[in-house]
């Protein structure tokens, strides 16, 4: 079993649950306007300064499910090369 974190930017939010659904994905954990900064997505603050803000999904998964969601999102890193969107995957070991 997988953990994959998807962070990106907020403007995306629509396509990437459309695409977590296309998945077969229904379980997550959603952290709404977090801010933080990307080499390739730039810094989001939320402020006048660095504007823009990111969501984030927590995302566990069954290897299979993971490894195409992960193909999902590369084809979204395509689609919206200008706005940053990010997965990263851990072996998650126990769950309670």
């Amino acid at each position: 079993m997988k953990m994959v974190l998807i962070s990106y930017n907020e403007a995306m939010d629509e396509e990437v649950m459309e695409t977590l659904e296309g998945c077969a994905l229904q379980n997550y954990t959603k952290f709404q306007s977090v801010f933080g900064r990307g080499t390739s997505s730039g810094t989001h603050r939320g402020d006048d300064i660095w504007p823009g803000r990111n969501n984030a999904l927590f995302v566990a998964a069954e290897d299979e499910k993971a490894a195409r969601l992960l193909s999902c999102v590369r084809s979204l890193r395509e689609r919206f090369r200008s706005e940053g969107i990010k997965a990263f995957v851990w072996d998650l070991t126990e769950t309670t």
